[in-house]
């Protein structure tokens, strides 16, 4: 006769274990100690097998007769109930080791041998910022695509877009190391693609090369300290990014050979760049050198000489000077490829000057030197175009 749920409870311990048959192999044991265990004896390849379901009460009387009907169709399609049991708690022990925190920071850790130091700490704090409190816990190979599309939502929604973009490949990224290493089989952030509409890029304003007397007028007029003053007229000379200037060390200047020579890990390319520096960024640095040689920076902070200064500075000092909206520290290098241009300078001399290179290693260290002779005397030429007009504005002053 089938158990019921009064026979069970009301089964009380003896001697020895005995049990209360269910019926088609489906049993409850019970122990000494008064135990109650869901047993299911099954036969597979003429071997006699027990399946051990679970404990009474945590498992009911139902849910044992099903756990033994399941185990029935195993039977049926030629499968061992106690070896799915087995490979199904491998699965769940698997899904708990595998949770998309520990396959981020398996993929970071591979990444970060090519990355900069200062790079490898902003991808990781885009996983503990933007990502891993949503996704982090949960076993990689049951994330969803809406998983990943509520976790990139919610970076947008603040209207960071950028990062929004960075962080859905970021996890498109650790779902393809996942698929590579056998513990996901598709990739829900691929389905994303194409999905979050940046908006279009606006080019850094640049100023008119017919301002360029009455803007140095101004910087001539402002009460601004001469290290500020000096890194607004180098910017407009050697045309370099406003990071790659305001982090420039000493050390990387060659007096005697007349190069600045910034290493790889300062430039957006990360590839290493030498500025030819003509007789006015020469005289200008020597004149700096007096006033921040203390530092290992160029332009040192105010108050702390081992910092180099704000970013805000040369952006703050062009809108005090009545140019925002109209020109900016980015802007000079637009302002340069226009005047050189049309002044009939090779385009492949000015691109390579501006470090518009490619990301290969091997061609990065030819291209360090690619074009130097002209580049120097095109930086001889720029720098004596705008002494000029910088002339012109002192006599005006």
């Amino acid at each position: 006769m089938p158990l019921t749920d009064r026979q069970i409870k009301n089964a009380k311990p003896a001697d020895k274990a005995y049990k209360l048959t269910d019926g088609s192999g489906l049993y409850l044991q019970v122990t000494p100690a008064g135990g109650k265990l869901w047993r299911f004896d099954y036969a597979i390849a003429n071997k006699r097998k027990t399946l051990s379901i679970g404990k009474y009460p945590l498992i009911s009387l139902l849910e044992a007769r099903e756990a033994a009907e399941s185990a029935r169709r195993l039977l049926a399609a030629g499968q061992d109930p106690g070896e799915a049991k087995k490979q199904a708690k491998q699965e769940r022990i698997a899904a708990l080791q595998n949770t998309f925190r520990n396959l981020a920071a398996e993929w970071y850790e591979h990444q970060r041998a090519g990355w900069t130091a200062g790079h490898a700490a902003k991808v990781w704090r885009s996983f503990e910022v933007d990502i891993l409190p949503a996704l982090g816990s949960l076993p990689i190979a049951e994330i969803r695509i809406k998983d990943v599309k509520a976790t990139v939502d919610a970076v947008a929604a603040r209207g960071a877009l950028d990062t929004a973009a960075s962080v859905l490949q970021r996890i498109k990224a650790v779902f393809n190391h996942a698929i590579r290493t056998e513990r996901a089989e598709n990739n829900p952030a691929a389905a994303l693609t194409g999905t979050i509409k940046l908006p279009k890029q606006k080019h850094q304003p640049a100023l008119p090369q017919a301002e360029l007397v009455e803007f140095y007028r101004r910087l001539l007029a402002e009460k601004i300290r001469q290290p500020t003053r000096i890194a607004m007229l180098l910017i407009m000379l050697v045309f370099v990014r406003a990071g790659e200037l305001r982090r420039a060390e000493w050390e990387e200047i060659d007096f005697e050979a007349a190069e600045w020579r910034i290493p790889a890990e300062k430039m957006k390319m990360k590839a290493p760049h030498i500025v030819p520096l003509a007789d006015w960024p020469l005289e200008l640095l020597a004149e700096l050198r007096a006033i921040t040689g203390y530092s290992r920076y160029l332009f040192p902070a105010v108050s702390h000489a081992d910092r180099c200064m704000s970013e805000n500075t040369l952006s703050y000092l062009t809108g005090r000077m009545g140019y925002s909206g109209i020109a900016t520290p980015h802007g000079f290098r637009s302002l340069a490829t226009d005047i050189l241009n049309e002044n009939g300078w090779p385009p492949d001399v000015i691109e390579r000057q501006l470090a518009h290179v490619e990301q290969n290693k091997v061609r990065a260290a030819y291209h360090r030197t690619e074009y130097l002779p002209q580049r120097k005397e095109m930086m001889q030429w720029y720098s004596d175009f705008l002494r000029e007009r910088y002339e012109q504005a002192k006599q005006a002053t």
